[in-house]
């Protein structure tokens, strides 16, 4: 069976809030995830407040695969799906770029031990949701689990630690 794909472009919102803290002066967050990808250049400021600021970080792609059906569902049937976001420092400085976002929640919790130094998730919007739910509705294939029988090499069982007594095996006699 052939793999399908469907993506969407959206648009990724984040914030810099002041920390006071002795070793770092600001924390960056993902805020939110917009349907649409805006007409607004990346890294625009979007509002300022007495002690954080949202920028729009810019456009990236949630990327669909029928072979990842059963966790999208789950994450929407969680009853509030969220999506994952990623962003890493560029080269040791300051700004950030935008690396990943995922509504596939096995894929989101394996970016939390890929380095990223932003990662984190925010709530999916019902137009998103009911475009993953019908891309799960359209594609997903529900597997049966067969459990492997074991095959006993050889057909005899080999007495182990268990089988022997207490004097066996050991070297005394």
């Amino acid at each position: 069976m052939a793999m399908t794909e469907a993506s969407r472009e959206v648009g990724v919102v984040v914030r810099r809030r002041a920390v006071d803290n002795p070793w770092i002066d600001h924390v960056w967050s993902p805020a939110m995830v917009l349907d649409e990808v805006p007409a607004t250049a990346p890294w625009t400021v979007l509002s300022t407040e007495a002690d954080a600021t949202m920028y729009y970080a810019g456009a990236a792609s949630i990327d669909l695969f029928s072979s990842d059906t059963a966790n999208y569902r789950d994450n929407l049937a969680d009853g509030e799906p969220r999506i994952w976001v990623a962003l890493r420092r560029q080269a040791g400085g300051s700004e950030l770029e935008l690396t990943k976002i995922t509504a596939d929640p096995t894929e989101g919790e394996a970016i939390f031990e890929s380095g990223c130094d932003v990662i984190g998730t925010v709530p999916m919007s019902p137009e998103i949701a009911a475009w993953i739910a019908a891309f799960v509705d359209e594609f997903h294939v529900e597997r049966v689990f067969h459990k492997r029988k074991r095959d006993r090499a050889g057909g005899e069982r080999q007495p182990g630690p268990k089988d022997r007594g207490p004097d066996e095996g050991t070297g005394r006699a």
